[in-house]
């Protein structure tokens, strides 16, 4: 089957369970790491709240347009999360590791994505996971700036 994979990691300063409630949060914390302008919007359709959540995510990356509708699973509940489109072949999954007891997480953004055949899936391997890694890398940056926020850090 034609397809893409792309998987970005990082240590976030950050207890797994602090990071795994905001991606787990879809009306809330989730949407706000989300890097702008990459995610134009993201509507919540059930739930909110991890596993049985379905959401529909508008994306627009180099002038193309997509919506993503999504349905949320927890494959290991507190350590991965998964989004799912399956009319499109795109799946998702956040797994956050614990590290240095537990007081940091190794946070891993990876995308597993179907492609068109022939020459424009040739063309969507190529471009697609550096495209798709810089937006990774901008997300966790958010999530990081997120977690040291004043009103979270408690200050």
């Amino acid at each position: 089957m034609n397809q893409y994979e792309v998987s970005v990691s990082r240590v976030i300063d950050a207890p797994p369970a602090a990071v795994y409630a905001i991606f787990a949060d879809y009306h809330h914390s989730h949407a706000a790491v989300l890097p702008k302008p990459y995610f134009t919007s993201m509507t919540v359709e059930k739930g909110g709240t991890g596993a049985g959540t379905e959401i529909t995510v508008e994306m627009a990356v180099m002038g193309v347009k997509t919506t993503y509708h999504m349905v949320v699973t927890e494959p290991e509940p507190g350590r991965v999360l998964q989004e799912e489109d399956k009319a499109v072949g795109l799946v998702t999954t956040f797994t956050i590791d614990p590290i240095n007891d537990g007081q940091a997480s190794q946070v891993t953004l990876y995308t597993r994505a179907r492609t068109a055949p022939g020459l424009r899936g040739f063309i969507e391997k190529l471009i697609t996971p550096p495209i798709t890694r810089k937006i990774y890398n901008e997300e966790l940056d958010l999530l990081a700036a997120y977690l040291k926020a004043p009103v979270l850090a408690g200050k």
